[in-house]
């Protein structure tokens, strides 16, 4: 089915009141960016055919011409539409293309309709002799909806400092993959590259370099970015562990800071240093901070998450607050500390999210709201369902795109051998078809997994910056995304076959690159031409 050059979006014909300053603005975008990749993608899919074929519709042959693509959305945005919790707002759709040529997009919210319009602008193909594009799969009637209401990427931005145009370019890769969350890893102990105006020390002193932070304004974008996208960017600022930045502008808040040689006895990666547990004058500082910063963020997101991982306790020796590594003394200092954390959180009208240690590791009370972030284990994802938190999955063993890239850290010669061959601690590299085969429900009981929200593929960026960003994240996560989305199992309950996703993902892979997105080959030409011929 070829397409004329001018294609017509009929919109406005539900029976929806749509909210004209978001829910009928972020609908009207999407439709002018489908409309520019129907036309502007150029993907010619010539490496999914035999070589010198002729797989594409003769271009002076009868043509059937899309004229009108009809969106409806049938109901009302809920007021959270633009920064829902998960599972809030309905994401279904419907999608048909008849052979007559005509179009319909019906789905119950404006998120519905953005995924409706990527879904159908990946059924078209441009014709080489730009005849126009075209798609070979008419008539075609597609009912979709997610497995899980949170489908993430968690993009560390502090080891390595992302312009705003490469945390956009992948808020528009994620959009056409069907993920709906970018969690901003934004501060770590390395560097603190967010402007606090309150606080312009942290980051005129914290970040690597001056200019090397976001500002409100660039923040801003970038979550306005990704709303118009369907993508709520929530921010994380690790704390009490992951903090030593801080002391580049604030050094009597942070104990233990950047001890050398023997960093790691406190801390997982220099420099060391912790946020200080009993302090006055560390509450103060908090209390200024969460003041700036939260009531910008909650302008995009109804989550904020802080932290909580890696918590070292051999630094509280060193913290004149404490003096002591006993977990019966520190847990009652921490359960005050992310209690005072998470109540402005709640006050700003956020969602706290927290690392699964604060839950299993140091027995925590936290509310009945709180979001745990699991990484460890399937057994952690079970534990935090059952302890009655809604949860993240995301076992390093299998989402973590960072791994297999070796040691980052040096040796001396002293140490290389017993370091040698220098592998990282989460090797080897997680491909894409050990991503495809994790199941986020695995090892939870049905009564559970209701919790499960869903999952976050990670990016920790020791060894990853703009020059790479793309091939690390891409197409691997797209394989995470089908899990998310349509779930580990098919409908009869067998894993998904990697043999038919192999020939979704190459695609998917081949689209990306032809919208700017460095994404790495899934596979050499001869495989993609030939079917099955490169499966055992």
């Amino acid at each position: 089915m070829a397409n004329p050059v001018a294609l017509h979006f009929c919109t406005g014909n539900g029976t929806a009141n749509l909210n004209v300053t978001t829910s009928y603005s972020i609908v009207q975008a999407a439709i002018q960016r489908a409309r520019s990749r129907l036309f502007g993608d150029d993907f010619i899919p010539w490496k999914f055919h035999p070589r010198n074929s002729n797989f594409e519709p003769a271009s002076n042959g009868t043509k059937t011409y899309i004229h009108a693509v009809s969106v409806q959305q049938n109901a009302t945005d809920p007021p959270d539409a633009t920064k829902p919790l998960a599972g809030s707002v309905d994401e279904c759709y419907t999608l048909s293309i008849s052979e007559d040529g005509g179009v319909r997009i019906t789905a119950v919210s404006s998120i519905g309709v953005l995924h409706a319009l990527e879904s159908f602008t990946q059924l078209f193909y441009q014709h080489s002799s730009d005849a126009g594009v075209y798609t070979p799969l008419a008539p075609v009637y597609i009912v979709d909806s997610p497995k899980f209401p949170h489908r993430g990427l968690n993009m560390d931005v502090a080891r390595n400092y992302f312009a705003p145009s490469d945390i956009m370019r992948t808020i528009d890769a994620l959009s056409w993959n069907k993920f709906n969350r970018l969690h901003l890893h934004a501060t770590d102990s390395q560097s603190w590259p967010l402007d606090i105006p309150a606080l312009p020390n942290l980051s005129g002193k914290g970040a690597y370099m001056t200019g090397l932070s976001y500002t409100p304004q660039e923040l801003r974008e970038i979550q306005a970015y990704g709303t118009a996208r369907g993508v709520e960017v929530f921010i994380e600022i690790d704390m009490p562990g992951h903090t030593a930045s801080i002391a580049f502008a604030f050094p009597e808040l942070i104990t233990g800071f950047n001890i050398q040689p023997d960093w790691g006895t406190y801390a997982n990666e220099p420099p060391s240093g912790g946020l200080k547990l009993n302090s006055s004058v560390v509450y103060a500082f908090l209390h200024t901070l969460w003041e700036d910063l939260l009531p910008r963020v909650a302008a995009y997101s109804s989550y904020f998450h802080t932290g909580g991982d890696e918590l070292n306790k051999n630094i509280y020796l060193l913290d004149e607050t404490v003096k002591s590594n006993d977990t019966k003394v520190i847990q009652p200092l921490l359960q005050s500390f992310v209690d005072f954390n998470h109540g402005y959180a709640r006050a700003a009208g956020l969602t706290p999210i927290v690392w699964e240690e604060m839950l299993l590791e140091w027995n925590l009370t936290l509310g009945s709201d709180v979001v745990v972030q699991t990484w460890l284990s399937d057994e952690a994802v079970r534990q935090s369902a059952a302890k009655g938190h809604k949860t993240l999955a995301g076992n390093y063993n299998y989402w973590y795109l960072d791994c297999g890239r070796g040691q980052w850290i040096d040796f001396y010669p002293s140490s290389a051998a017993d370091a040698y061959p220098f592998l990282d601690y989460c090797s080897p590299v997680k491909n894409w078809r050990l991503i495809y085969s994790y199941d986020p429900l695995s090892g939870v009981p049905s009564n559970l997994t209701h919790l499960v929200l869903g999952g976050e593929v990670h990016m920790w960026m020791e060894q990853t910056d703009p020059i790479n960003l793309d091939n690390m994240v891409w197409p691997r996560a797209s394989a995470a995304a089908e899990v998310l989305w349509s779930g580990a199992k098919d409908a009869m309950g067998r894993n998904r076959s990697q043999v038919e996703a192999s020939k979704r993902l190459n695609e998917m892979r081949e689209r990306m690159v032809h919208r700017g997105v460095r994404a790495g080959p899934v596979q050499m030409v001869f495989c993609t031409q030939n079917g099955t011929q490169c499966a055992l």
